[in-house]
């Protein structure tokens, strides 16, 4: 694992990895799969990984986190950055923030809250988690208005933020005048795009953001990573051609779910055996098992 602090290049260097964490049927973290999915993603050029929702890192028990963090430390090659997250609650971000600040990553992502929360507390967690690991934080914006930008000014100002990982989901991605607000008062190239392929093109080539998160690239590094290349060299058509070529895969996600999607679509791709999903979510049904399996015939017989 690459242990050096934090440098804003890295978010152009590689698409930021959000994969599934395979689990095995009694529900312990499999080292083994996890094992390939790594190994996969960096044979695919991919050198940033970050573990949150698609880990489903929500409903993670404290008990294992420790074990969680050495197995993620172990398995990754010296060239890949990697980052757990932790939390929502504060409490348990905080025994969390003890385990972390054990080990070498270079930050960790605060998993986003929208219960018993109000705008001045979070500001204020966010100070308090950072100095309890001792390092800066990926503030994770997944909520219109979530966090005021002015908050976040004064957070960078207090150097307590390491990057932003922006996910506001709109109908037109081209609209959103709360990521223009946060551009304002945070550098572009400190914040990612965290929606995967479909906004990524917008995102970077008309917000000027320094890179994307995506969860399909679990299944396509290479395609994802000429895609980003595409986008940095202006080469947008082929940047879009690779965006519609995850399509099927996406839409898919988008409605049933993202997470569950992707956790199977992982091991249907005979990537790994992510095994049975974390409660408190349930596995995705039959008929939803064909259209991830259609989804990914028609990727692998139209790629180039």
């Amino acid at each position: 694992m690459k242990t050096a602090p934090f440098s804003a290049a890295q978010l152009r260097e590689s698409v930021i990895a959000v994969p599934p964490l395979a689990r095995n049927s009694s529900f312990a973290i499999c080292e083994q799969e996890n094992r390939k999915i790594i190994r996969f993603l960096e044979a695919g050029g991919i050198r940033s990984l970050l573990y949150g929702g698609n880990a489903v890192l929500y409903h993670t028990r404290l008990s294992e986190y420790a074990s969680l963090l050495q197995m993620l430390g172990d398995i990754a090659s010296e060239e890949t950055v990697v980052v757990p997250s932790l939390g929502p609650a504060f409490g348990l971000a905080m025994d969390q923030a003890a385990i972390l600040r054990e080990h070498d990553f270079p930050t960790a992502m605060l998993l986003p809250s929208r219960d018993a929360i109000d705008q001045v507390g979070i500001a204020t967690g966010v100070r308090r988690l950072a100095d309890a690991v001792g390092k800066p934080l990926v503030l994770y914006l997944k909520f219109d208005r979530w966090l005021d930008p002015e908050l976040i000014k004064s957070l960078e100002e207090d150097g307590v933020i390491s990057w932003l990982k922006y996910a506001v989901v709109r109908d037109d991605p081209a609209k959103d005048d709360y990521l223009k607000e946060v551009l304002d008062v945070f550098p572009a190239d400190r914040i990612v795009s965290g929606i995967g392929e479909q906004p990524a093109i917008i995102h970077l080539r008309d917000f000027g953001v320094g890179g994307f998160t995506s969860g399909c690239v679990c299944i396509a590094p290479e395609k994802s990573m000429q895609m980003m290349r595409a986008i940095h060299a202006g080469d947008f058509d082929a940047a879009e051609a690779i965006r519609e070529w995850f399509c099927p895969l996406e839409d898919l996600r988008n409605g049933i779910n993202p997470i569950k999607v992707l956790h199977r679509a992982v091991e249907l791709a005979a990537i790994a055996d992510t095994g049975p999903i974390q409660p408190m979510l349930s596995d995705v049904t039959s008929a939803d098992v064909a259209g991830i399996r259609d989804a990914l015939q028609h990727m692998q017989s139209t790629a180039s």
